[in-house]
């Protein structure tokens, strides 16, 4: 059973255009369609946060223009991702916890309580998209696993299989740290905009998209949301990241959007919207400031967007 609920960070669903294939058993996505059920309330509390004047991005575009370097280098992977084993599908926790512990997707993530969220995506690449979740606050991950209290950052870690993945696969990628990793600190991962995603439009998470589950964190650039997660570590340091790795120069471990700090190789004053070509100037932390920025307070002169 999946609970709505309200928040100021939520894009008005008058600002949300509906894709055709949103109306699932739920009924709860975002669009016009969904106005009687959400209420009017929801409009006068989101009034501060209903500026992003786009339409949810369309489920075949969405799930056919993706980042998975596992699966090729291309946006093209969809097909290739096809050969990702989605299940049986468990997830490794370890490291500062009171007790290590292996969770299955399906018999324990799926009985997380879900919920619906639609966030925008700003790509480092800078492309974006409107993109309807479904899954639960990584916060109450974490208080399953029980970290403790010297636990200062969270580590993610995908899958890595050559056998199944052809960009892990000996070549031109051999080189590349597998498998990817992503790290937080626990006030990020603590933040109630961070959120374990298992669906999107209202089905299971497509395989392009990470299947079985994948972390989403709309304030900052998408190669932050790790995809298909197989182990949590809770750790004192922080960790380092799969691009960071490769390309400390051009990718840091923050990675908050930020219009002002370029890409040593392109702007990030704008974006483009996917599937419309339309460009947009883009929102420091991608609009959601207002709920993270003072997680960032007193790092001003830091390199905290790269």
């Amino acid at each position: 059973m999946n609970i709505i609920k309200r928040r100021g960070w939520e894009i008005s669903e008058s600002k949300v255009t509906p894709e055709a294939l949103f109306f699932n058993r739920r009924k709860v996505l975002g669009g016009l369609a969904a106005v009687p059920f959400m209420g009017s309330a929801q409009a006068a509390v989101n009034a501060k946060f209903a500026d992003a004047g786009r339409a949810v991005t369309p489920e075949e575009q969405n799930t056919t223009y993706n980042n998975f370097y596992e699966f090729g280098t291309s946006k093209s992977i969809s097909d290739a991702a096809q050969a990702l084993v989605s299940s049986p599908w468990n997830i490794a926790i370890d490291g500062l916890v009171e007790k290590p512990i292996t969770l299955s997707f399906d018999d324990n993530i799926r009985k997380m309580q879900k919920e619906d969220r639609i966030y925008r995506h700003r790509c480092v690449e800078a492309w974006a998209m409107v993109v309807p979740w479904t899954g639960f606050a990584l916060k109450d991950l974490i208080a399953l696993a029980k970290p403790k209290p010297e636990a200062k950052y969270v580590r993610f870690e995908t899958f890595n299989d050559p056998k199944m993945a052809p960009g892990q696969q000996a070549g031109l990628f051999s080189s590349f740290p597998w498998p990817y990793v992503e790290g937080l600190s626990m006030a990020e991962a603590m933040n109630d905009l961070a959120f374990v995603a298992t669906g999107a439009y209202g089905k299971d998470l497509p395989k392009s998209m990470g299947a079985p589950l994948r972390i989403h964190l709309p304030w900052k650039y998408g190669f932050k949301s790790i995809k298909s997660i197989v182990k949590i570590s809770f750790v004192a340091e922080k960790p380092m990241n799969f691009w960071q790795a490769i390309a400390s120069n051009e990718y840091g471990f923050w990675a908050n959007v930020n219009p002002e700090v370029p890409h040593p190789r392109w702007s990030q004053a704008s974006e483009e919207v996917l599937g419309t070509g339309e460009r947009m100037p883009t929102k420091l932390f991608n609009g959601y400031g207002e709920f993270v920025a003072d997680l960032y307070k007193g790092m001003e002169k830091d390199p905290i967007f790269f």
